[in-house]
């Protein structure tokens, strides 16, 4: 079996609630290097769901374990959010890079499932960029914000500057 390379490019555009840590993405735009594409609708369906399940990955989809038992204990809607409906990126492009033939794949074909979930990684890159905007917005110094698999809502709230004494109930 020969190896091969399979090249892509992602790029994600965010929309942060900095007071909730809620998020909408706005747009994705992915190029992928499929080969020479047996079925490029079959191809593009393959990109979108990879790229939304790895969303989930890095935006909801929050594990806890009881430190005691190692019992799940996000295992139940009310407090694990793989991704639904409304997670799918508004704007979503997706193109297949053409006239690149795959000397080692079916027909000269490459994988298409696997690569997007790498280029999901571009969701956290735009929610730094957002929380840096709203960090400066707030007249914070610019520093970098430590984000990992998943940043939810709550890690985006807690980052994003927002000074929380002058909230009040009425």
């Amino acid at each position: 079996m020969q190896n091969y390379l399979v090249y892509g490019l992602g790029l994600t555009e965010v929309e942060l609630d900095i007071l909730t840590g809620n998020h909408l993405i706005r747009r994705v735009d992915i190029l992928e290097d499929a080969g020479e594409s047996l079925s490029p609708y079959v191809d593009v369906g393959q990109v979108e769901g990879a790229f939304v399940m790895l969303l989930g990955y890095w935006l909801t989809e929050h594990l806890v374990y009881d430190r005691q038992t190692g019992q799940l204990l996000t295992n139940r809607t009310w407090n694990y959010k793989p991704p639904g409906a409304k997670d799918i990126p508004i704007d979503f492009r997706i193109e297949l890079l053409q006239k690149n033939p795959n000397p080692a794949g079916f027909m000269r074909s490459k994988a298409t499932g696997e690569p997007p979930a790498c280029m999901a990684v571009s969701s956290i890159f735009a929610v730094q960029h957002a929380l840096q905007s709203a960090r400066q917005d707030a007249g914070l110094p610019r520093e970098w914000v430590r984000l990992g698999a998943p940043t939810t809502p709550e890690i985006i709230a807690l980052n994003a500057g927002t000074d929380t004494s002058t909230f009040s109930l009425e």
